[in-house]
Parts: structure tokens; C-alpha cells; sequence
């Protein structure tokens, strides 16, 4: 798999396919954003990026196999440098 050429959400950080992308206001589909953080040209929670943290570090450490620590690790890392979460 080429990570490079892979679109990852920029709210979630979740790898994303075709079926996964959220929805602008128009019905056409974010380039950004998946459909579980996007919907209709919105964000479909208004959380912190903290409270996003807590909720994607136990599905990527079940995803990928790694410990909850070491994925709440690598999303405090990833997060800030997301568009939804960058200052």
C-alpha cells in the first residue's frame, strides 16, 4: 500500500477510499473530510481536538494492531497538522 498517494480524512485522520468521503453542502463529495466527520457541508460533531483524540486512538490502535498508547502517541502527533485542527 502507498501511503503517499493515499487520502487520509483531515478531521479523523481515517484512510479513506471512495466510499468513505464526506459531503459538501451541494452534494458533492469532500476532498478532505470522511463521511463520519462531514456531512452536508458540516462537521457531523462539534468536539475538541482532544475529545477527537479520545475517540480515534482505541479504533486506530484496533486497526492497526499497536497498543492504545502508542496510537494516542501517533495521534497527538498527526492532529495538529490536520486542516480541521491546524492553527
Amino acid at each position: 500500500m502507498n501511503y503517499q498517494d493515499m487520502k487520509f480524512c483531515q478531521s479523523c485522520a481515517m484512510p479513506m477510499s471512495d466510499k468513505d468521503f464526506g459531503s459538501e453542502k451541494d452534494g458533492s463529495k469532500s476532498e478532505d473530510y470522511c463521511s463520519y466527520c462531514y456531512q452536508d457541508g458540516e462537521f457531523t460533531t462539534d468536539s475538541s481536538m482532544e475529545e477527537m483524540i479520545d475517540y480515534s486512538a482505541p479504533k486506530a490502535a484496533e486497526a492497526t494492531g499497536m497498543s492504545e498508547e502508542e496510537a494516542r502517541k501517533m495521534c497527538n502527533e498527526m492532529f495538529p497538522q490536520l486542516k480541521r485542527w491546524m492553527k
